[in-house]
């Protein structure tokens, strides 16, 4: 029954996959291009930058900005382990479609797909600065910038459906338990700090 399921899902999955990566115009290639490009993002992570710079005290934005390099390197570290423990082709790879995929310049992508790096990335991210910037505004910004650039992938053909869910719940989860040792360790800081001052104030009181 359960070989049963799990082949069943996997057929969906491609079909899924094969539907989505029909829809294909000259436009919308160069688009989904610049869309899942590794720097086509910079000026979005300037902005943001800038916004948590703007919003926190002097020492926390250092704090922030490394927990964020945190989330993004353990999502990307995490989901090659998987790719490489899984071993599932991508749809690029994979013999059985590979031939029926339409691929944008030629991309094929590395062998193995199982889980999105891409989407467990973008995820935790999103995930991360939701937590940090509390306001259902940036909340829906991140996550539909996280959505379109896991979708992107799918369009290109180098990852199944199933390989972004995964991916994004792979980020969204290391995204929730970085922010919350973010948390721990700031909260940690700020009494080292506010000891420190106190003991100042003695000492120039006692003097």
């Amino acid at each position: 029954m359960l070989r049963w399921l799990l082949e069943r899902i996997v057929e969906f999955d491609k079909q899924a996959l094969l539907y989505c990566n029909s829809k294909h115009t000259p436009v919308w290639d160069n688009i989904m291009s610049w869309i899942a490009g590794e720097t086509s993002w910079i000026p979005l992570y300037v902005i943001l930058m800038i916004v948590i710079i703007y919003r926190e005290r002097p020492y926390r934005f250092i704090i922030t900005i490394v927990f964020i390099a945190i989330t993004v390197a353990l999502c990307d570290r995490t989901s090659v382990l998987i790719k490489n423990l899984i071993e599932r082709p991508r749809p690029s790879h994979d013999p059985e479609i590979a031939n029926l995929v339409i691929l944008v310049n030629n991309y094929k992508g590395g062998v193995y797909g199982f889980v999105s790096s891409h989407a467990a990335n973008v995820f935790g991210a999103a995930t991360f600065l939701t937590n940090q910037f509390k306001h259902y505004k940036w909340s829906f910004f991140l996550f539909a910038w996280a959505i379109i650039v896991s979708y992107s992938r799918i369009y290109q053909g180098v990852h199944y459906p199933l390989d972004i869910i995964c991916g994004a719940t792979l980020g969204v989860l290391i995204g929730i338990q970085c922010y919350i040792f973010k948390v721990k360790t700031a909260v940690y800081i700020d009494r080292r700090v506010e000891r420190r001052q106190r003991n100042k104030k003695l000492k120039i009181r006692n003097s």
